[in-house]
């Protein structure tokens, strides 16, 4: 099963994605951390995220980059949080696949699908606030549009959350 979970900002997103992988029973329960920590802020937001998955046993693999060389067991249930971030990353790091984040977002989605049972990916809902960007931010949503509809295409489920209920689109 590959859940694709969306929504805005606070949106409830992450607890139902958690509660979508509990839904799945006993498994192997690896969660994969993409948050790059730059100020106090993403701190913050990390350490709420570790105590909402506290007790749940989750093993976190913290992968801010390439995505493709994350190694899991097979069989398990995954959920990787948060493709924003992933992307974002990718773009604008060093070290990151720059103007080769799509595919390289891709790879490592088409690398990760088959060792899992099953997939819970979050991503956010930056496209409708109807502000107009400067053109580095439009990519970054060209991009992260571009993966979340390949993701949305691959999937069994497309979940939207807002104001913490789900609203399935798929």
């Amino acid at each position: 099963m590959f859940s694709v979970v969306t929504g805005g900002s606070g949106s409830g997103k992450s607890a139902y994605a958690e509660q979508r992988v509990l839904s799945f029973g006993e498994h192997k329960r690896i969660y994969i951390a993409t948050m790059m920590c730059f100020d106090e802020e993403s701190k913050k937001r990390v350490a709420r995220h570790r105590l909402m998955r506290r007790g749940k046993g989750f093993e976190t693999i913290e992968q801010c980059l390439d995505l493709a060389k994350v190694r899991i067991p097979e069989h398990s249930v995954v959920l990787l949080e948060c493709m924003s971030n992933l992307a974002a990353n990718e773009m604008f790091d060093p070290k990151g696949a720059g103007e080769n984040t799509a595919a390289a977002i891709k790879a490592g989605i088409h690398r990760l699908l088959p060792r899992c049972d099953h997939l819970v990916v979050v991503t956010n809902e930056v496209f409708s606030d109807g502000m107009i960007y400067e053109a580095q931010t439009r990519e970054y949503q060209r991009v992260l549009g571009e993966v979340n509809c390949y993701m949305a295409g691959l999937a069994d489920e497309v979940t939207e959350v807002v104001y913490g209920i789900p609203i399935r689109q798929k």
